[in-house]
């Protein structure tokens, strides 16, 4: 304290401001689960060329669905194969961001515990295994969803993103300073 105390009062002898303590910094701590990941690629759905085009591809199939049911249902259903691959590329369109979820996480898990920094200059991600640090050009956007806030990349499909589960949060406050952090940095899309 004393050390404190001397260094303020040289600045104030030699003219200097006195350094402003840093801005909001918020800390979260967690190990990740298919539900963070999860809830991060639905976001991400919404948001890339790829994952719009998802969405026609699953409207497509429910028309075609529909189509092939009427048929069946007025006795002209004598192709099977059509029906066959609507009962599997369906589900399998609407599974698709929770089976990509678990690979992400089985990979996740090998880092271990990830604790992440959120500052005016940045995110900083550091595992059991290694450290990365962000700034806000490397994922200029982010998406709010009920379990996560997910930064991404700027190119069209969002090949890149970071999600900050709200669980890891320490308090609920945390929660609104990492959003105005969010808010001042990134564009909320």
């Amino acid at each position: 304290m004393v050390e404190d105390q001397g260094a303020a009062q040289q600045q104030e002898l030699s003219g200097e401001q006195p350094q402003v303590p840093a801005a909001d910094v918020v800390e979260l701590e967690y190990r990740p689960v298919v539900a963070d990941f999860t809830s991060a690629l639905k976001a991400r759905r919404g948001i890339s060329k790829a994952g719009r085009r998802q969405y026609w591809v699953l409207g497509c199939l429910a028309v075609v669905a529909a189509l092939q049911g009427q048929r069946a249902l007025n006795g002209h259903g004598e192709s099977m194969v059509l029906t066959i691959w609507l009962v599997v590329c369906i589900p399998l369109v609407l599974l698709s961001p929770w089976l990509m979820a678990r690979q992400f996480q089985k990979l996740a898990e090998r880092q271990g515990t990830f604790r992440v920094t959120v500052t005016e200059a940045g995110v900083t991600v550091a595992t059991d295994n290694a450290t990365t640090e962000l700034n806000w050009v490397a994922q200029p956007r982010y998406r709010e969803t009920k379990d996560v806030l997910v930064m991404f990349s700027p190119d069209k499909n969002a090949t890149s993103f970071t999600a900050l589960p709200k669980r890891a949060l320490r308090t609920p406050e945390d929660a609104d300073r990492l959003r105005a952090i969010l808010d001042r940095n990134l564009t909320r899309v």
